[in-house]
Order: C-alpha cells, then structure tokens, then sequence
C-alpha cells in the first residue's frame, strides 16, 4: 500500500483532511505527523507527502515520489537546492484561488482610480470633502493596464478589466497567445518596453529568482508619474524601500498592495500612513470554498497517484512554479 505523511504543523483542519483522505482513496495509508520527530520516523517509508519538507528530512525519503506544496506559491526557502535535485515531483494548488485574488486585485485598482483611499481619510477624520482634482481619477476607459503573469488569476483580472473598458496588456514566461480581452502578450524581458505606458501595472507573479527584486528604483522610474501600481502576487517581487521612495516622491501616483517584501508590515513602516496607498494584510486568496479547493486539489493528486495516473498542478521546480 503507498504511503502519504501529512507534515506538520497540523491544524484540526488538516487532521480532517486525513480522515477524508483515509476513506476518499482507501488504497491510500494516510500518516498524520505532528512533530518533527513523527516526521523523522515516517518519512524514509513515505512515497507521498503533503506540506513543507526541510533537507535534512528530504535526505531521508528515499522513496518519496510526490510532493503537495501546501500554496499556490509556497513562500521562500520551499524550494531549496536539495529539493530541486531530488526525483519527487511537485505539485501546488494553483488555480484555486482565481477568482477570489482577481476581485481583490480589481478592488485595489478601482479604489486606486476613484479615490476612495482619500475618502477613507476624509471618513476617519469626519471631513466632508466632496471636491476632487480632475486628474485625481484614472479613468479606466481610456486607461491601459499592464497586467505582470497572465496565469490563472493574472488572466482573470485581464478579462475583468476590460470589461471596464481598459487596454489590457500583458507579460507572461509561458503564456504566448493573448485571450481576447488582452491586446499583447509580450515575454517578461520585453517589460521595460510596456511600462512606460500603463496607467495601471498588476503583479501577480510567483516569487522566483526571476522576479525576486523586479520592481526596484529603476523600473518605477519607467512608469508614468500618474501610474499606480497594484501588487496581489509576492512580496519579494517589489522592493520596499524603493516604492515608498516612489510615492513620496511623485515618481508614482499610488499603489495598492496586498503582499509584503517583509511580512508582517513593521508596525512603523511608513506605507501605513502613505496617503496614495491601500494595503491589506495578505488576504486576496480568502473566500467561500478555499479550504474545500484545497482539499480538492489533494484529493485528485491522491487518486491520480495511487492509480499512476498524471499529477495536476505539477511544478518546474528549478523555477519554483
């Protein structure tokens, strides 16, 4: 019988998922560990996993030929070097969360383009402000978005803006032929010659050596003054520092963020008080069904596994995605 370990940390969540999986695929020994002594006593027998597996554990799993990353982009440090030369084969849980992120990253545009960070302002301070500089908006008819990593979500949030009557653009590594709702779909070497016209620039790229860093002081000094930049995929890919040097400056007009390159946000850093900025606390992939996607994405891998069947979602581990 092929054997799967759950890996710790456990939550009665994922204890549940064990159960589930124990009579989903019945030719499936499903092992809970909940230390990482459990894990240093099951894993040389393990032919499956689900979680995060440190080297020195990895060292030891001999067998092991399936690995369920517990994200759609499993944070920094997940794909280690030793992970990357093992045999097993990465799956994540991409997919999932496409529409749940894209309505988040749609949020933060519109509230980016009518001003209702401002208001916000005004609402907390009582004051009734109703006058707005005309150029205080983006409007989206006549705007161009740029939209980083035309994926799942990336492709969701394309055809969702314009519906808003908005140019949609896009960069993608994989992704060649544009969707109808998207005019070009460039490689991610050719960036620097769309940013300098897009009045909106949604990331939603993983975290991979690639994108570590991508928007630095030299990239938003490419974009317009009037640009907002908009950031749902991973921390790591926009540096802090140069993006509050950006806003303060009028280098950019404001952004919208909901992934951090430190995380949690210092209480003290200053974008918490930027007056051109929203942020909220990495929460675009919450929403009804998420725990019972996850669940499913698990649950089809289980079965695909146990029959020999192709594994979904698999990862080109090199490059973390």
């Amino acid at each position: 019988m092929l054997r799967l370990v759950m890996l710790p940390p456990q939550s009665d969540l994922t204890r549940s998922w064990a159960e589930r999986l124990r009579m989903d695929v019945p030719s499936l020994d499903v092992q809970v560990a909940e230390s990482v002594e459990d894990v240093a006593a099951s894993i040389a027998t393990a032919d499956a996993a689900y979680g995060t597996l440190s080297p020195a554990h990895l060292a030891s799993a001999g067998l092991l030929r399936w690995l369920q990353a517990p994200a759609a982009a499993p944070d920094a440090g997940y794909f280690s070097e030793e992970l990357i030369a093992h045999p097993v084969t990465v799956t994540n849980l991409r997919g999932i969360y496409n529409d749940h992120v894209a309505t988040h990253a749609v949020a933060l545009v519109l509230a980016l383009a009518r001003g209702i960070h401002r208001t916000i302002l005004d609402q907390r301070s009582h004051v009734w402000s109703p006058y707005r500089e005309p150029d205080a908006s983006i409007y989206l008819p006549e705007a161009t978005v740029l939209v980083i990593g035309l994926g799942g979500i990336g492709n969701e949030i394309a055809r969702l803006m314009n519906a808003f009557g908005c140019r949609v653009v896009a960069t993608d590594a994989r992704v060649s032929e544009p969707p109808p709702y998207v005019v070009e779909v460039a490689n991610p070497d050719e960036l620097d010659r769309l940013l300098p016209d897009a009045d909106i620039v949604v990331l939603t790229v993983p975290h991979t050596p690639e994108t570590e860093g991508l928007f630095d002081a030299e990239r938003f000094g490419m974009m317009k003054p009037s640009a907002v930049l908009v950031n749902i995929g991973r921390g790591m890919t926009v540096r802090l520092d140069a993006l509050v040097d950006a806003l303060e400056s009028g280098t950019i007009a404001g952004a919208g963020l909901d992934v951090f390159e430190i995380e949690p946000l210092p209480e003290d850093h200053p974008l918490w008080d930027a007056p051109n900025v929203v942020l909220t606390p990495h929460v675009a992939v919450e929403g009804p069904y998420t725990d019972e996607r996850r669940y499913g994405v698990l649950l089809e891998n289980a079965r695909r596994f146990v029959s020999g069947e192709p594994l979904i979602n698999v990862v080109d581990k090199e490059h973390w995605f």
